[in-house]
């Protein structure tokens, strides 16, 4: 199966160079990676020189200033770019002016998928974020980290009854909408102890109930390095959710490794 991990980072001011990147997708397998801008960056430049550089190997989900004026012209200028698979947006961001929806609605009218930055289950399930999402039916939405289940910035993520991420799993019945998932410990507790096996205590069931809401064909893995260097690593957030039982069959793996998202996002060379 050829792996598509479509979440990960790479900068010159944040972050690592994408050599280091580069060398962790060779050690384990990863065939392409979507570079997701980080958070604050708006200058694109850095990943689309990555996509010169090493051709077929990545594509961009570029950052925009949904602030700035000119945010409808650069999301045009991006989606002209065929290394550019999509765009990253914070759940608060909205226009200027009388339509805070517009660079929300400019990306399906230019084709362009959003990665929505999401660490807390709050921000997906808040009614005004959901109210939003069903406004723009003809825009792609990639809802990141399993709707903001995320424990080390939103412990009570992880707390039965889990009362905002089900109500955040309720986006899944829009089906513009999919899923991103990391390792587990994106939202398991590390072991006091640890031993040679991959192990985690306390573990919601997130995985399930994401797979319940969405089904593997919308469900798609990224890694979120580097960031996942301080969890269990870029090896284990791979093999770890490979080995999830809630994928019954290999092509349920194949297409939450790689398909969901060459269908979700305009990947071009992959």
């Amino acid at each position: 199966m050829d792996v598509v991990d479509t979440h990960c980072h790479a900068g010159t001011s944040w972050f690592e160079p994408i050599e280091t990147l580069l060398a962790c997708m060779d050690n384990y397998g990863v065939r392409h990676a979507l570079l997701t801008q980080h958070r604050g960056m708006f200058d694109n430049s850095y990943l689309l020189e990555c996509i010169d550089r090493f051709p077929g190997r990545f594509s961009a989900i570029a950052g925009v200033d949904a602030a700035d004026p000119g945010a409808l012209a650069t999301m045009e200028e991006l989606a002209a770019n065929p290394g550019v698979c999509g765009v990253r947006l914070l759940p608060q961001d909205r226009s200027p002016g009388d339509d805070p929806a517009a660079i929300w609605r400019k990306a399906g009218e230019v084709g362009l998928p959003i990665s929505v930055f999401l660490v807390n289950t709050a921000h997906s399930a808040d009614a005004g974020f959901q109210e939003l999402i069903l406004s723009v039916p003809d825009t792609v939405i990639v809802l990141e980290h399993l709707c903001g289940m995320y424990h080390p910035r939103s412990p009570e993520s992880v707390v039965a009854p889990y009362d905002n991420y089900k109500k955040a799993l309720e986006l899944a019945a829009r089906p513009n909408t999919y899923v991103k998932f990391g390792g587990i410990g994106e939202f398991g507790q590390r072991p006091g102890r640890l031993v040679p096996e991959l192990r985690f205590e306390d573990v919601p069931p997130a995985m399930e109930m994401a797979y319940e809401a969405f089904g593997a064909r919308r469900m798609m893995w990224g890694s979120d390095f580097p960031p996942v260097a301080g969890r269990e690593g870029y090896r284990n957030s791979l093999a770890g959710t490979q080995d999830h039982p809630v994928f019954k069959t290999d092509e349920e793996r194949e297409w939450a490794f790689s398909r969901t998202a060459l269908e979700a996002f305009r990947v071009s060379g992959a």
